[in-house]
């Protein structure tokens, strides 16, 4: 008994000891990346606070002047957020079908699907925005399609996970029953992932609302072409304007994506 008592205490303290050495090296790897980046540099910084605090004056008061022409530009910015999204979503559910291992046809499709995501992932939306923006020129059009096919990677992955963590039982069910794939998919899949999915989509579009404002900045319309180009003549008391005009806009969005996950819990 004792024996035994003194395996399952070593064990024990081989666990905490693999744990403390993980978390050891991990602290030491996020310190050596604060010192490559010069976290730790306190007269570089110490020097930059000063050209901060002038800055920050220079933007106050905020300047609402130009107001009535943001409207459009915001308008903008929401429509490319929801075409987007939606573009996404839509593409995203036959993807995270097939990129799940429980649904997909076949291991060649997954690793296809799989590999398709991580790859339009690695690509960040300001440089898909930059691409489209070369290819079909100015305007919302080049924002929509690089926050929609950048979204694809991030929410069919998110299904796909949500898909592979479903009960198996309703699965089982349906196949005894006779179901076709398909109707497996309608029947013993889609009702128990589709509040997660319907979550995952509200978020997506938070977010994309505020990349759009960053799109615009590469020449794909909305109220980031307005703040860029009070940057270039360095009218930031505009600046100033044009971000808390941005902040109220997130938090509106931020308020409605709220109520709609409490309408589809």
């Amino acid at each position: 008994m004792q024996a035994e008592f003194n395996v399952v205490l070593a064990q024990h303290r081989q666990g905490w000891n693999r744990s403390f050495i993980f978390v050891a090296a991990t602290f030491a790897i996020i310190f050596f990346c604060w010192y490559y980046v010069d976290l730790f540099n306190s007269e570089r910084l110490g020097e930059g606070i000063p050209s901060l605090i002038s800055l920050m004056g220079e933007m106050f008061p905020p300047n609402f002047a130009q107001l009535r022409s943001w409207i459009s530009p915001l308008a903008d910015t929401l429509a490319m957020s929801v075409a987007g999204t939606s573009i996404a979503v839509l593409l995203s559910l036959p993807l995270g079908f097939l990129a799940a291992h429980n649904t997909t046809p076949h291991p060649l499709v997954y690793h296809f699907a799989r590999t398709l995501l991580n790859g339009l992932r690695s690509i960040p939306e300001l440089i898909m925005g930059i691409i489209f923006v070369a290819a079909v020129g100015f305007g919302a059009l080049p924002g929509v399609l690089a926050l929609a096919l950048h979204s694809v990677g991030m929410i069919a992955k998110f299904f796909a996970e949500a898909i592979e963590h479903t009960d198996q039982a309703p699965i089982e069910a349906a196949r005894a029953a006779g179901c076709s794939p398909l109707q497996v998919i309608f029947h013993g899949v889609l009702p128990q992932v589709l509040p997660q999915m319907a979550d995952t989509a509200i978020y997506r579009w938070e977010y994309n609302f505020r990349a759009s404002t960053v799109m615009g900045m590469v020449g794909a319309g909305g109220i980031g072409f307005e703040l860029m180009g009070s940057l270039r003549i360095m009218q930031y008391q505009e600046v100033s304007a044009i971000l808390i005009v941005i902040l109220a806009m997130v938090t509106l969005v931020d308020g409605f994506s709220g109520f709609l996950r409490k309408h589809f819990k």
